[in-house]
């Protein structure tokens, strides 16, 4: 079986899989070149596949993918071959969860000026410090990166309020609301938390009217995907006050460019699509690799994390 990846991974991974698989063929690139052509199994990070990648690999049967979105990826053209594709879902949520609260906190508890003042070498109590716990939180998207937060939130005594398609049951969401009857609870909420993915269902899920119904103190925080909302229409709700604060670590044109206006505005905090970004993150996603590649190789398909690639999740 030969199992190509188009990155090249940490020498000791590659040394693990190896030993794991010592009768399989690895090949680690750090860009795709023509063995692609003799690829049975491919791990990617899935923003380097093209359709003609897909189309020259004739003997690829599963895409193992790196990361949670597959937005990128020629999807149509990999479900007319047929081709598995299977991602890591679930390894993001202690980072972003963590990150996520991180940046709450440090809204909450006055980071940012704290450090300022310390630039300027002035000491000031001036501060306007406020707590989150007797807070409600809204996240859109409780899955397992959702779940996580709401666990963290919840230990703080926040009160969670989870919103995904169905509106049915999700782990620490003390309440539950479909997308449907979204902009009902908005008006009783202090922070809405975004880690939804970009699907036909989530693009451009929140719009002005949603925005309007937020109260004017609250902070609102996507870390899903930035297609979630226009930029015009988030830019509009801070310049207008209709919401306090956004932390922002995707946007609807990445990189976010240099010229605009977030990057000076005082109420929003721009942070690099960084959220997810860890030292065990390949780590972990070789622990769901192995597991999957030894099921593939018994002639079992039913890999963790398989995606329909027409749906996208």
């Amino acid at each position: 079986m030969n199992i190509y990846f188009t990155f090249d991974p940490r020498p000791d991974l590659k040394e693990d899989l190896v030993k794991s698989f010592p009768d399989q063929e690895f090949v680690f690139q750090n860009r795709i070149d023509d063995g692609l052509k003799n690829a049975d199994i491919v791990v990617t990070y899935g923003e380097d596949l093209t359709e003609k990648h897909v189309d020259e690999a004739e003997h690829l049967q599963w895409i193992m993918v790196c990361s949670a979105g597959l937005e990128k990826m020629p999807l149509k053209e990999i479900a007319e071959k047929g081709i598995v594709v299977s991602n890591v879902r679930g390894i993001h949520k202690t980072p972003m969860a963590e990150s996520v609260l991180a940046h709450l906190l440090s809204y909450h508890r006055s980071l940012p000026w704290i450090y300022e003042k310390q630039k300027q070498q002035e000491w000031s109590r001036k501060h306007k410090s406020t707590e989150i716990q007797g807070t409600t939180a809204l996240i859109l998207g409780p899955g397992a990166i959702g779940g996580e937060i709401g666990r963290l939130l919840q230990a703080f005594g926040v009160k969670t309020i989870g919103c995904n398609r169905s509106g049915h049951t999700a782990a620490y969401m003390d309440e539950m609301v479909d997308f449907a009857n979204l902009e009902s609870v908005l008006p009783q909420v202090d922070t809405v938390i975004s880690v939804l993915p970009s699907t036909e269902e989530t693009q451009y899920l929140l719009k002005e009217n949603h925005f309007k119904a937020m109260k004017d103190t609250a902070l609102f925080m996507n870390f899903g995907r930035g297609d979630l909302v226009e930029t015009d229409v988030l830019k509009r709700a801070l310049e207008q006050k209709e919401i306090a604060y956004a932390v922002c670590d995707v946007f609807e044109d990445e990189p976010l460019p240099e010229d605009h206006p977030f990057w000076t505005m005082d109420n929003i905090t721009v942070s690099p699509h960084i959220s997810s970004q860890s030292s065990r993150y390949l780590e972990r996603s070789m622990e769901i690799f192995k597991p999957n590649l030894e099921k593939w190789l018994k002639g079992k398909q039913d890999v963790t994390n398989k995606i329909d690639p027409l749906k996208g999740y």
